[in-house]
């Protein structure tokens, strides 16, 4: 199981799995048929939330197991896990549901739980999001199609000076975050950028040429500025991601424009809530 954690404006979407999958297309006219073909949770509630929390937003979900919580989530952030994607890459999210944030509980029945202890990690991971895709489309609704768009996008690239990366130390993949950290075990230079396209809201498309598998750590300051300790900025903060990057990695991110698959929302409603 790995950790990590989204940000989108406002809030740290705190997430157990690492969201990262193709992309699988609900279309308008596709609903009913997803819905009884896609794999589903037995039992779900969804509820609205009403200030419960400690105000951020989180996700609860593991590759072996059927269950999957939230709490103070928006629509935007359910979609970001259902189909693999940054906030910047989903669009057209509209309505009362989009600025609502909502409560869910849901589970599968016992012979599913089983079948999901036996997947491997990816395949826990995508039968999760087929689940939440079919969530989606059933309690709110969702019609959605997939585009390609020319959009600003990263290159993550060798910097002048050459690589710091380490070889790692670990035989599986762990990757961990927290606001302004990235902790990494066996990532590959394409897992890192996935990983950063998170932190900078764009795609980010691995040009570096590195093989391997990586350990890293990674401070930064993002821009709502330096983490806080009892209420003050930590002393010395981190450099903004950009510099982090290449001082700490021996790697740069470039801006370009390139090929951006995107999810485009055509219809979303405000579930009624059990």
């Amino acid at each position: 199981m790995t950790n990590s954690a989204w940000m989108y404006p406002g809030r740290w979407l705190a997430l157990v799995l690492l969201p990262c999958t193709s992309l699988l297309p609900i279309a308008a006219g596709q609903a009913v048929a997803d819905s009884v073909t896609a794999p589903k949770f037995d039992v779900a509630s969804v509820k609205l939330n009403n200030g419960g929390g400690d105000g951020r937003s989180h996700i609860y979900s593991s590759s072996t197991s059927g269950s999957f919580r939230t709490v103070n989530v928006s629509l935007k952030g359910l979609l970001q896990f259902a189909f693999g994607l940054p906030e910047t890459q989903i669009l057209n999210v509209a309505g009362p549901a989009a600025s609502q944030t909502f409560d869910i509980d849901a589970k599968v029945d016992d012979a599913t739980e089983e079948q999901m202890h036996k997947l491997s990690s990816d395949e826990g991971r995508l039968r999760k999001r087929q689940m939440v895709q079919a969530l989606l489309v059933e309690r709110f609704k969702l019609a959605s199609h997939p585009e390609t768009r020319e959009l600003p996008i990263y290159a993550l690239m060798v910097a002048k000076g050459g690589s710091k990366l380490e070889e790692t130390k670990s035989n599986g993949l762990k990757i961990s975050g927290s606001y302004g950290k990235l902790v990494a075990e066996g990532v590959t230079t394409d897992g890192l950028a996935r990983e950063l396209a998170k932190a900078v809201g764009r795609v980010v498309v691995d040009k570096t040429g590195i093989p391997g598998r990586f350990d890293v750590t990674l401070r930064w300051t993002p821009d709502e500025g330096p983490a806080k300790l009892n209420g003050e900025p930590i002393p010395d903060p981190p450099p903004s991601i950009f510099t982090a990057v290449q001082e700490q990695l021996g790697l740069k991110l470039d801006s370009e424009k390139g090929p951006v698959q995107v999810l485009v929302v055509e219809h979303v409603e405000t579930p009624t809530a059990n």
